[in-house]
C-alpha cells in the first residue's frame, strides 16, 4: 500500500454517535429508514485492538467496561490500524477485516435504550456495514484501481464532534459523535475519497456506526 507517513499524520484528526429507540430505532430526520431483509448475518467478536495510547494495562475487550468521557482522538497507531483494516476490507471485499473499526456489540448493548439491541446491531447496523463495504469494493473495481489504489488517510472533522447526552438518541448513556469523516485514497495520479457517515466513541476510541448511509 503506497502512502507516506507524513501524509497520514496530516490527515488523522478527531471526533462522535447516532440514535435508536424502543423496538428497532428510526433513522434521524432527513435520513429515511430503509427496511433490510430479515436474513441471517454473521456475528463478529468485539475488537481486540488496544485503546489509542494504551499500554500493558489496556483491556483486551473494552466493550465490557463502562463508558467514559475521554475525548476520542483520530491519531496514533491504533486508530491508523483500524482505518487500514477498513481499507483492506474494501480492497479485498472481505468485511471481516473491518470489524475492529465497527462499534462493538458489548458497548452498543450498554448504550442503547431499546429492546434487543443485539438484534438491531446485527440485522441493521452490521448488515448495512457489510453491504457498504461490498459497494465500495465494486466502486474501486469500476475505477480500475484494485491493484494500484493506495490509502492516503482518514480525515475526521473534530471541530464538529459533540457529546450526546443520555436520552437524546434513545441512549441510556452518553458518547461523542461526529458526522462527515472522509477516507482519501489514490488511484494512479488521481485522488478520490468516500464519506464515513458517522463515528461514535467508546472509552475514548472512535468507531464506525454508519459507513455510507444512516438507515
Amino acid at each position: 500500500m503506497r502512502h507516506s507517513r507524513g501524509a497520514l499524520s496530516l490527515l488523522w484528526s478527531a471526533s462522535t454517535v447516532i440514535g435508536c429507540g424502543h423496538g428497532l430505532p428510526p433513522a434521524p430526520d432527513a435520513s429515511p429508514s430503509i427496511a433490510l431483509p430479515d436474513v441471517p448475518v454473521a456475528t463478529f467478536p468485539a475488537a481486540a485492538i488496544p485503546r489509542d495510547g494504551g499500554g500493558d494495562s489496556a483491556p483486551a475487550d473494552p466493550a465490557t467496561l463502562a463508558q467514559t468521557r475521554d475525548v476520542p482522538s483520530a491519531a496514533g497507531a491504533a486508530f491508523e490500524q483500524r482505518v487500514r483494516g477498513l481499507w483492506e476490507a474494501i480492497v479485498s471485499d472481505n468485511p471481516d477485516r473491518a470489524m475492529p473499526f465497527f462499534f462493538p456489540l458489548g458497548a452498543y448493548e450498554q448504550v442503547k435504550d431499546i429492546e434487543r439491541p443485539d438484534v438491531d446491531w446485527k440485522r441493521r447496523l452490521v448488515a448495512a456495514y457489510i453491504r457498504d463495504i461490498h459497494a465500495l469494493h465494486h466502486r474501486l473495481e469500476r475505477q480500475a484501481g484494485i491493484d494500484s489504489a493506495a490509502l492516503i488517510g482518514m480525515e475526521v472533522p473534530e471541530a464538529r464532534a459533540r457529546w450526546v447526552n443520555p436520552g437524546e438518541e434513545y441512549n441510556k448513556i452518553g458518547y461523542f459523535r461526529v458526522f462527515g469523516s472522509r477516507v482519501r485514497y489514490q488511484v494512479g495520479e488521481a485522488t478520490f475519497s468516500f464519506e464515513v457517515k458517522s463515528l461514535i466513541s467508546w472509552r475514548g476510541t472512535w468507531y464506525v456506526v454508519h459507513l455510507r448511509a444512516i438507515e
